[in-house]
């Protein structure tokens, strides 16, 4: 079943009364650590079948290893003249983090990019550049916020996110989600299980209740306490 087939009808930005999040507490972690088994560890007697287990896509991406240090990216003038003009909260105000997705996309591509933003703003529209260039900045994430010894490092997607999430399913019995989840009111369900419903977790997450720094919390176990057929799997149990 794909993921789209998964999606329930929950309105934007808004979960389900009963649904509860609950931030879960990880050792840190380490560039080759088998996240499956670390996670299943840290929500044991925690999470149980019908629960959904949410993994920040930042633990997972540095798991693997999908991340290069600020130190070790040369920013061009380019990069910078970009920086200094994004909003303060965007991945976009860190050079380094632009120069990356100017060598992803090229130089070109993001001066096109940029053309449009400008015409755009000209005419009031706002949003041209991202729209261009949505998929290659959405693949780093800027390393304001996390936790040491990764604060100034640049973290890329992680690698096969529903891979993972079926993995941990096959392992505990208990349906998974990989998570990109930021404190400007967005989450997005990267990969899941078969039988998560990908809307509902994604509602449950728009508060943000992962802790990517010292609160040490990329999971965050999603339970139902209402009354009912459970919502957040599309079978209702498993």
């Amino acid at each position: 079943m794909s993921l789209a087939l998964q999606r329930l009808a929950v309105p934007d930005a808004e979960a389900p009364a009963g649904l509860v999040a609950i931030p879960v507490r990880t050792p840190l972690v380490r560039p080759g650590d088998d996240l499956v088994a670390t996670v299943a560890q840290a929500v044991r007697g925690i999470a149980r079948p019908g629960d959904v287990v949410a993994i920040s896509e930042t633990a997972l991406a540095i798991a693997q290893g999908e991340f290069v240090v600020a130190e070790l990216v040369r920013p061009s003038r380019l990069a910078y003249a970009l920086s200094r003009r994004a909003g303060a909260l965007a991945t976009m105000s860190q050079p380094e983090s632009v120069q990356l997705v100017i060598d992803r996309v090229g130089v070109w591509r993001v001066l096109y990019a940029t053309l449009l933003h400008l015409i755009g703003r000209v005419r009031g529209r706002r949003g041209a550049f991202y729209e261009v260039l949505g998929e290659a900045v959405a693949a780093f994430d800027g390393y304001t916020g996390t936790m040491p010894p990764y604060e100034r490092a640049i973290v890329f997607s992680p690698s096969d996110s529903r891979g993972v999430a079926r993995a941990f399913r096959v392992r505990t019995g208990i349906d998974c989600a990989v998570v990109d989840a930021n404190d400007l009111g967005k989450a997005k369900v990267l990969g899941a299980s078969d039988a998560v419903a990908v809307s509902v977790v994604e509602a449950a997450l728009l508060h943000n209740p992962h802790g990517n720094s010292d609160e040490q919390t990329p999971v965050v176990v999603i339970k139902w306490r209402g009354s009912g057929a459970d919502p957040l799997l599309t079978e209702g149990t498993t």
